[in-house]
């Protein structure tokens, strides 16, 4: 409509364009974007991965830290690292694990999303900066604005550590990654269409091959899978 009247040699004022839009029936652009977490999340899933801490007892006892990281679009979950004394400089250590592991799968997201936890420094958040992300963090109490890493901080103990008797920090180091191989090549999950993280390790075979059941880990998980 401006550019028809510019056209024609007019000098459009405020005042035409508002006796113009109601003529034609034709309101304003909208201006108003939801800037909500609810909305933020899913339009940035595709670029999103969350970070977060679960913690774990072992039978000494010893309070242990496991480092993970989700991406938020697939639920794929990566494991930097176990330490009983987590701060600073070894979550900021720890960050450039999956940098290098997966092949600037996660540092070339363009957000990570984290809470306020003082483990993570501002020199962890220059880590993601430097490969182009932008770090935002949630409000205050509030975790369902991270609400995908909050629920695998609730599903992988239940699952598995839980249900296992944690000897010490080494025997730990193993039991989260392969619950984390269960988690990400075999685990269904409804936002998905029942299938699991890493769709490309599902293939299609044919039916009436016999069934074999391999336990992971330590036997706590059953999965079913047909023979090759």
């Amino acid at each position: 409509m401006h550019g028809e009247l510019c056209q024609r040699g007019h000098q459009v004022s405020e005042a035409t364009v508002r006796q113009i839009l109601p003529a034609r029936r034709r309101g304003p652009a909208p201006r108003d974007v939801d800037t909500s977490w609810p909305a933020f999340l899913p339009n940035q899933a595709q670029r999103l991965p969350a970070r977060g801490f679960i913690h774990l007892d072992t039978i000494v006892p010893t309070r242990l830290h496991v480092l993970f990281v989700m991406e938020a679009a697939t639920r794929y979950v990566h494991i930097p690292g176990v330490t009983a004394h987590p701060d600073g400089p070894w979550t900021a250590q720890q960050a450039r694990n999956p940098l290098m592991d997966s092949g600037d799968r996660i540092g070339s997201s363009g957000f990570l999303i984290r809470d306020r936890d003082a483990k993570f420094t501002s020199v962890f958040d220059e880590i993601f900066t430097s490969q182009g992300a932008r770090v935002v963090t949630t409000p205050p109490r509030t975790p369902r604005a991270n609400c995908h890493a909050h629920r695998w901080i609730r599903t992988a103990p239940a699952e598995c550590p839980d249900r296992l008797l944690i000897y010490g920090e080494r025997h730990l180091r193993s039991v989260p990654g392969k619950y984390a191989g269960h988690y990400n090549r075999h685990r269904p999950h409804q936002s998905r269409q029942q299938q699991p993280p890493d769709q490309n390790q599902r293939s299609s075979q044919p039916p009436n091959l016999p069934v074999r059941r391999p336990n992971v880990p330590g036997g706590v998980i059953n999965e079913y899978h047909h023979a090759a």
